[in-house]
C-alpha cells in the first residue's frame, strides 16, 4: 500500500444468523467449493434448512433458476423466522478448530479498496456463478480467508476476547468452533487503526473476492457492495495450514499419461500401496504423483528444454520453478493436451477425492504437494499470481455462521 492508498478496512457488519435455538451443527457446512456431490447430498438431508441449500442451491425440474430459488428460499426463511439480522453493527471473533490445525481471527466487512492481495488467477465461471447468487439473495453468504502479518493491537483484541467465554460453541464432524461478538468501541478503535497501515493476503475465496468486486461494479452501494464478508487472520500469532490442490483428469488412461509425461518426466513407477504424500515429500525438486485408482508414478526431474519450450514468454518470474506452474503449462497442456479450464479436469482439495473421481471418470489423479508460502507471498507482493486453484489455506470458515446483507449495516 501507497501511502496515498485506501487503508486496510474491517468494518463492523450487522449479522445475519440463525435465531438462537437452532442446532448449528444441522446447519452449517464448510464454503460451496469443497463440497462434492456426495457431501452436498449429505448436508441437504441434514436439515431443510441447511444453509448449503443456499449457497449450492439445485434447480427444480421445470425451473432453472437456482439463483431465484435460493433468493425464494431466504426470504422464506427470513419470513418464518428461522434466520435473524442483528440489530447493532459487531465485528466477531472465530475460532475453528478441526484435528489437523485451527484458524482464529475477526470476521467483519473488509473493504474492497484497500490492500487485499490476490496470489492466484481465477476462473470467469466461477466469478459469475457467486455474482449471480449474491444479486439474486443480495446477501454474502460465506466469509472469504484472509491473513496479515500482524502482532498488534487487532491480534491484542483477538487473544483477549478469546480468552473470555464464547458467545456460541459447538461442535459439528469433530470439529469445534467458537464466536464471541467484539462491539466495544475502543476495541473496534484499536482494531480500525491498527489495520489502517497494514495489507493482507486472500488465503482462500478468489472467486468470491472477483465476485464481491463485480457486484459491487455495477451496484456501488456505499456500506454495502463496497465491502465483502472475510475472516482475517494473523499469520504470526496463528499461521494456516497451507495445503496443495489435486486434480483428476477424465478419460485419460494412466498408460497413455505416463507415455506422453515421459517426453518431459523422468517417470518412476510406485506400488499401488505407497503413500503419495510421503513420497512426494521426499523429493528435492518439482514432482507429481499420477495414479487410477489401481496403480501410480512418480514424475520427476523436468527436462529443462521441455520446460522452456512449454513455459509461455508472458509467465511471472519464478513460474517455471514451481511445482503449480510446471504442472499448468508442462504436465496438462503441452505433454497432455489439456487446458486447466477444461471440463475434464476437476480440482480436489483432499487427495483421496481425486482419486476416487479418476476411478469414476476413467481417468487419472494428479497429486501433488502444497507451495511454498514464501513463494506465494514473493508473487503476491509483487501485484503477480499463481496458476488457478494452486492453494489450499486452511481450517476455512465454515458458512451459516455469520452473513452479510447487502443493504446498509445501519438500516
Amino acid at each position: 500500500m501507497t501511502a496515498a492508498g485506501p487503508p486496510l478496512r474491517l468494518t463492523p457488519f450487522r449479522a445475519t444468523t440463525y435465531a438462537p435455538g437452532t442446532d448449528l451443527a444441522a446447519v452449517v457446512c464448510p464454503p460451496y467449493d469443497v463440497i462434492g456431490e456426495r457431501a452436498l447430498t449429505e448436508f441437504e438431508a441434514h436439515d431443510p434448512h441447511n444453509i448449503v441449500h443456499l449457497t449450492l442451491p439445485r434447480p427444480l425440474p421445470g425451473d432453472g433458476d437456482r439463483y431465484g430459488r435460493a433468493a425464494r428460499s431466504l426470504q422464506e426463511w427470513r419470513d418464518a423466522g428461522v434466520l435473524r439480522r442483528d440489530a447493532a453493527p459487531a465485528l466477531y471473533v472465530y475460532e475453528h478448530v478441526t484435528t489437523g490445525g485451527a484458524a482464529i481471527g475477526l470476521v467483519g466487512g473488509i473493504g474492497l479498496d484497500g490492500p487485499v492481495l490476490p496470489h492466484e488467477n481465477t476462473f470467469p465461471g466461477p466469478v459469475a456463478d457467486r455474482a449471480a447468487l449474491m444479486r439474486a439473495t443480495r446477501m454474502q453468504l460465506e466469509p472469504i480467508l484472509l491473513t496479515y502479518d500482524g502482532g498488534g493491537a487487532a491480534s491484542e483484541v483477538v487473544d483477549h476476547t478469546a480468552a473470555t467465554p464464547a458467545h456460541l460453541e459447538f461442535a459439528v464432524a469433530g470439529e469445534t468452533h467458537r464466536l464471541w461478538r467484539v462491539d466495544q468501541p475502543e476495541a473496534l478503535a484499536a482494531v480500525a487503526a491498527d489495520l489502517a497501515g497494514r495489507s493482507a493476503l486472500i488465503a482462500d475465496g478468489h472467486h468470491r473476492f472477483a465476485a464481491y468486486r463485480a457486484v459491487h461494479a455495477a451496484d456501488p452501494v456505499p456500506t454495502g457492495t463496497d465491502h465483502g464478508l472475510a475472516l482475517l487472520v494473523d499469520a504470526a500469532r496463528h499461521p494456516l495450514e497451507l495445503r496443495g490442490i489435486h486434480r483428476s483428469v477424465a478419460g485419460l488412461t494412466l498408460d497413455d499419461a505416463a507415455a506422453a509425461a515421459a517426453k518431459g518426466f523422468d517417470v518412476v513407477a510406485l506400488a499401488a500401496g505407497d503413500d503419495a504424500a510421503a513420497v512426494l515429500a521426499s523429493e528435492q525438486g518439482i514432482a507429481f504423483v499420477v495414479g487410477d485408482g489401481q496403480r501410480q508414478v512418480l514424475l520427476r526431474s523436468p527436462r529443462p528444454p521441455v520446460v522452456v519450450d512449454a513455459v509461455p514468454d508472458d509467465r511471472p518470474s519464478g513460474w517455471a520453478q514451481l511445482d503449480a506452474g510446471v504442472l499448468v503449462d508442462v504436465l496438462l497442456a503441452y505433454l497432455w493436451n489439456v487446458d486447466d479450464a477444461d471440463s475434464r479436469v476437476t480440482y480436489h482439495h483432499d487427495g483421496r477425492d481425486a482419486q476416487r473421481a479418476a476411478e469414476r471418470g476413467a481417468g487419472v489423479a494428479v497429486l501433488v504437494r502444497p507451495p511454498a508460502l514464501a513463494d506465494v507471498l514473493a508473487l503476491a507482493t509483487r501485484g503477480e499470481r499463481m496458476p488457478r486453484k494452486s492453494t489450499s489455506f486452511g481450517p476455512k470458515p465454515w458458512t451459516g455462521l455469520l452473513m452479510r446483507d447487502l443493504t446498509s449495516d445501519h438500516l
